[in-house]
């Protein structure tokens, strides 16, 4: 299948497929955010019992690692090793970057970027593997940035 856009049905169905990874791992309530390649939300779902600034958290991871192409993963080493810039990309972004583990870029069959998932909730290593499960179940591949 050749993807260049990701459709309402596909973003609906990573946010549900993440919820499920979630619940049937008992992780703790998870928020899950889809974006498309523009950085627009498609879709969006906090589960019950999930924290007030989750769904901002997980725009941020999803918006991040969309904004700079890469995935939260390798986000966290940058702004490890290049706080100054990472803080400036933060602040030019108006605060919408949040470099750690949960944001997966989405890739098409031919490698091409078209969007990205944010997920908050439990650690950032389990929201990474709800959003890499969800994103595979949807047919699409995953980039963590590891």
């Amino acid at each position: 299948m050749f993807v260049h856009s990701l459709s309402l049905d596909a973003a609906s169905q990573i946010v549900d497929e993440a919820l499920r990874q979630g619940r049937s791992r008992n992780f703790q309530p998870l928020t899950v955010v889809v974006l498309d390649a523009a950085g627009v939300v498609k879709a969006l779902k906090r589960d019950d019992g999930a924290s007030l600034m989750r769904p901002e958290i997980c725009i941020g991871k999803a918006w991040g690692a969309l904004a700079l192409g890469f995935g939260g993963r390798e986000l966290a080493r940058r702004a490890e090793k290049m706080p100054g810039f990472m803080n400036a990309a933060s602040d030019l972004a108006g605060g919408r970057m949040v470099p750690v583990a949960g944001g997966v870029l989405v890739k098409d069959d031919k490698g091409v970027i078209v969007g990205a998932v944010g997920i908050t909730g439990d650690t950032s290593d389990n929201d990474e593997i709800c959003a890499v499960e969800a994103i595979k179940a949807a047919g699409f591949t995953p980039d963590t940035g590891a």
